[in-house]
């Protein structure tokens, strides 16, 4: 399954409620298994992002929608990266001319 990593920011909205951000994680852990995504890591880190997760996920679709999802309900704005094993990487490079 592909991998990805998250990097989030929270809203005024959400920093307002921070004291819930484990329950609000938990929640989203939850509906994110529902669409077959599995948080390998999650982090909540001081400096240009608030958190940072790592995932695996079906496809960028379904990430994309649990992405968006996530976001309509007004806590946090996200920016993912797709990101490659060492086997994923050789692969890649095979590929090259």
């Amino acid at each position: 399954m592909p991998s990805y990593v998250t990097l989030m920011n929270w809203t005024d909205q959400g920093i307002k409620s921070f004291k819930n951000t484990v329950e609000r994680y938990e929640a989203a852990e939850t509906a994110f298994a529902q669409a077959g995504i599995k948080t390998k890591e999650i982090y909540w880190t001081v400096g240009a992002h608030d958190l940072v997760s790592i995932v695996e996920a079906p496809d960028d679709e379904t990430l994309a929608a649990a992405h968006l999802t996530l976001g309509a309900q007004g806590n946090i704005r996200t920016t993912t990266l797709r990101a490659f094993t060492g086997e994923e990487m050789k692969g890649i490079i095979a590929k090259t001319p």
